[in-house]
């Protein structure tokens, strides 16, 4: 996927509105920055997850993003994560939620980041090896495959080049919970007429990556689904859940 700068420069005009911080979210990154007290956010956008109680420096390559970033918010440099505008060791932690995965070069942001924390690296992302497993996915915009190159679509490979370029690290699962305040991708598991909102679909970077004619298709079978009781039926497990482990992971990776 492109970097999101021209991405979000393009798609995030409107973001604020639908992508929201998540509480619950919120305090699963907060733990894992443990004790760090000067915290580094790479691809911060409009500052959704940035801890309020710490000395924060947000880095962002779109200015579409910066400009609705909230008064009062942490600092922002316009920069990208492959080239952080910081020198070794400036900062406790460096933070990356639901960002990295639009960076041209992944492992070389990776580094930048553990390069100016001190102490750890904090990632939050999906495993791609999970993506055919959400019924989106599965039965509606099957192309969204087509996005995971194919080393990534192997079960272990997300976990394997993350300990490839980091020490120490940690995963742990982090379930979306049924009424997630943060409109991202998988937000919506159990809120399926959701993605039908063009509201909801502007803030999503996967649905300006697919084709239209793919999107529209799917969203014309969903449509359909939901209205004579098939996608019910089909997900019938998921209605009484109050959570999904959908492949969200929090990475921790100590540098100290």
């Amino acid at each position: 996927m492109s970097e999101s700068g021209p991405a979000y420069d393009a798609i995030g005009r409107t973001y604020r509105t639908t992508r929201a911080p998540d509480p619950r979210i919120a305090a699963a990154i907060d733990s894992a920055l443990g004790d760090a007290r000067s915290v580094l956010n790479v691809g911060a956008g409009t500052g959704s997850y940035e801890p309020r109680a710490r000395e924060v420096i947000a880095l962002e390559p779109s200015l579409v993003m910066i400009a609705q970033r909230p008064p009062g918010s942490a600092p922002v440099l316009q920069g990208v994560a492959e080239r952080i505008p910081l020198e070794d060791d400036s900062v406790d932690a460096a933070m990356a939620i639901l960002s990295d995965h639009h960076w041209h070069d992944r492992p070389a942001g990776i580094r930048e980041m553990a390069r100016v924390a001190r102490r750890r690296v904090v990632l939050v992302n999906f495993d791609p090896a999970l993506a055919g497993e959400f019924w989106m996915n599965r039965d509606y915009l099957p192309g969204f495959l087509g996005l995971v190159p194919e080393p990534y679509r192997r079960p272990g490979y997300f976990e394997e080049e993350l300990r490839g370029m980091l020490d120490a690290v940690r995963l742990t699962a982090l379930p979306i919970p049924h009424d997630c305040q943060d409109g991202f991708y998988y937000a919506y598991w159990r809120q399926p007429r959701a993605y039908l909102d063009s509201s909801v679909r502007e803030n999503i970077s996967v649905f300006h990556l697919l084709s239209g004619d793919e999107v529209d298709s799917g969203l014309a079978r969903l449509e359909s689904d939901l209205a004579n009781g098939t996608w019910e039926t089909r997900n019938a497990d998921l209605l009484g859940r109050r959570e999904l482990d959908a492949g969200l992971r929090v990475i921790v990776a100590e540098t100290s």
